[in-house]
């Protein structure tokens, strides 16, 4: 009896072990790397300032639409937020700018 409950337990450890060295060294496992939102956003926009309708398929099927959107939101209000620092403007100003809005 506590011959089984010892293997049992030494088994359990042995499972433990390889699991917790899977999770350490992502790159023996079979599976490809997951993109987060914000590189899909990244590459999502810069193809499509390309004009690389591929470009833009292919980063639009690393994530979810949703979490697409909101990346790409994001990417922006950091753009303009660095653009307006760096003219010295309102975002409200550099924003109307680049969408070729008059301003206000």
């Amino acid at each position: 009896m506590l011959g089984r409950i010892r293997e049992t337990w030494n088994r359990r450890r042995a499972d433990r072990r390889t699991d917790a060295t899977a999770r350490a060294r992502p790159e023996s496992r079979n599976r490809a790397r997951s993109h987060n939102l914000f590189e899909a956003a990244a590459a999502y926009v810069s193809a499509g300032v390309e004009d690389n309708q591929d470009g833009m398929d292919e980063a639009a099927g690393w994530v979810s639409p949703e979490a697409l959107s909101f990346g790409v939101n994001e990417l922006a209000c950091r753009a303009v937020i660095a653009l307006a620092r760096e003219r010295d403007e309102p975002p409200r100003d550099v924003a109307r700018a680049l969408l070729g809005l008059p301003a206000t």
